[in-house]
């Protein structure tokens, strides 16, 4: 007797739509038997094939029970029984979302330090590879790993990954872009900000401008819905300056130069009620105020609270959190809420203040003298010795 089975190559959990996918059907004990294949479908009650299996691009619509049965060549009326059903789900395409492990945007880095990226899909089953992209998708062979590490991140990018799988390879959705943050920049390159805040009313006009050690800077975007563009898509650019005319989103913004050189980056958010906070990182022991504003330019009297992470700071009269001096608990995320009404969150970094080493200075000036100071008395022994020989030497 015959026994015939279906299977599906490959065999995953989950198919998604557009992967290719071949249905082959296994006859058992035929002999030498020829065999045509007949198979059932959900698109159609019988399909044949000379050969036993069968390859299609799937769709949400391939989803349901496929079976199989062997026709013999030389006497059509004789046939296997039909196979058991397999049945196939193909779900549509998955989007990868891009996660890190280690603190990310707006969190800031050492310039420098590594980071490690982690990519997940939705849908985790067997087989993807990870593509990673900085700033400008850019085609990478693939990490078989879900994480990936970046070393010696000196200023802020944006990453995004997808994953891949099969052959030919069926690529998931981009994720969407994550930034992985440097602290500091280089005191060559900077960006300032027009009003000086990062956080700005949707009519506001706002101006960008890179100073540093080159004529040919570049003010680059980089929105949480969209992609990395230029000056020229989104604003008017006048010599080194950006100018905005009103801001309907949050991106991140930055200059580069010709030569290669970055700016620091800013999260510029638009929005009709906003935090007044510093746009650069402060220093600890730096006094810091912190202020809420309405659109419509009402004074804020009373009844507005401050929060850090999302945990309440202050709930009394005052309209103003003011820091005496900062240190590195007050870094964070922080917005205001005022009447039901609340601006967006941004995030306030705080630099360790650094001691110039007098101490440390001095100790090494003594060291030095000390050692030229031995040096020329032991020049001076030796000069003495040689008048000494030669006076002996006359007598």
């Amino acid at each position: 007797s015959t026994s015939v089975s279906v299977t599906l190559q490959p065999d995953w959990s989950q198919i998604f739509s557009g992967e290719k996918i071949t249905v082959r059907c296994e006859i058992q004990g035929g002999g030498d038997t020829e065999w045509d294949y007949e198979w059932k479908t959900p698109q159609s009650t019988s399909h044949q094939t000379h050969v036993n299996y069968w390859t299609l691009s799937v769709s949400e619509s391939s989803s349901g029970n496929y079976m199989c049965r062997g026709r013999n060549r030389r006497d059509s009326y004789s046939s296997t029984q039909w196979s058991k059903t397999i049945t196939l789900t193909v779900s549509g395409q998955p989007r990868a979302s891009l996660r890190s492990v280690l603190t990310v945007s707006p969190s800031w880095l050492s310039p420098g330090a590594s980071v490690t990226l982690k990519c997940e899909v939705e849908h985790p089953s067997a087989g993807w590879r990870f593509y990673w992209y900085k700033t400008v998708p850019k085609l990478d062979s693939g990490t078989e790993e879900d994480s990936y590490m970046v070393h010696g991140q000196t200023h802020t990018a944006g990453y995004v990954c997808r994953a891949g799988r099969g052959e030919p390879v069926f690529y998931t959705e981009h994720s969407k872009p994550t930034f992985v943050w440097s602290g500091d920049f280089p005191p060559s390159a900077s960006l300032t900000v027009s009003p000086d805040r990062v956080q700005h009313f949707t009519s506001d006009s706002v101006s960008l401008s890179c100073e540093g050690n080159s004529t040919e800077w570049r003010v680059r975007r980089f929105p949480e819905d969209s992609y990395l563009s230029l000056c020229s898509d989104w604003g008017t650019m006048t010599g080194s300056t950006c100018n905005i005319s009103g801001l309907n989103s949050s991106a991140v913004y930055w200059c580069e130069s010709g030569s290669g050189q970055f700016t620091n980056s800013v999260n510029i958010t638009g929005h009709n009620m906003i935090l007044m906070s510093p746009v650069h990182p402060v220093t600890e022991g730096q006094s810091v105020s912190l202020g809420c504003r309405l659109k419509t330019g009402q004074k804020l009297s009373n009844n507005v609270f401050f929060y850090q992470n999302d945990k309440l700071l202050q709930n009394d009269t005052r309209v103003e959190l003011i820091i005496s001096a900062v240190s590195k608990s007050h870094e964070g995320f922080y917005k205001c809420q005022h009447s039901g009404k609340e601006s967006p969150q941004s995030w306030m970094t705080v630099k360790r203040h650094e001691i110039f080493p007098w101490s440390l200075i001095v100790g090494l000036v003594c060291g030095v003298l000390s050692l030229v100071l031995l040096v020329l008395l032991l020049l001076l022994c030796r000069f003495r010795r040689s008048k000494r020989e030669i006076f002996v030497f006359l007598i």
